[in-house]
């Protein structure tokens, strides 16, 4: 029915080979505890048709990369891509332009740093 041979974590490239087939709709990676009942980690998963799915009378599934009931679902291989060479390149620059936090202001009121970065000089 299905192939085990290769069958990665689409997260985080760890080997699921000793998981069963087929997957449950909760199971999860050892390793990361990504959910794996995914489009991410399915062979109809496509970014460059409709919907991201290569199955056409499946129904949309909004959330790739939550557990879902589509029973169209196959797991792929090499369903893993590790982070593209500029993001790796462009999340230290983006941490030195906005902090470490990112995500979030950590250190102060988020409104009194706008009224700073845009207040008139007094001349």
């Amino acid at each position: 029915m299905f192939e085990l041979t290769g069958l990665v974590c689409w997260r985080c490239g760890s080997s699921l080979a000793e998981l069963t087939l087929p997957l449950r709709r909760l199971e999860e990676c050892r390793s990361c505890t990504a959910e794996l009942h995914v489009c991410k980690l399915c062979e109809y998963y496509d970014t460059s048709v409709a919907k991201s799915c290569r199955e056409p009378v499946a129904d949309e599934v909004r959330d790739k990369e939550k557990a879902n009931f589509c029973d169209y679902y196959r797991p792929r291989p090499g369903a893993y891509s590790p982070q593209s060479r500029e993001q790796t390149e462009a999340q230290p620059r983006l941490s030195d332009l906005f902090g470490d936090d990112a995500g979030g202001d950590s250190d102060g009121d988020p409104m009194k740093k706008l009224d700073e970065l845009f207040k008139k000089s007094d001349d």
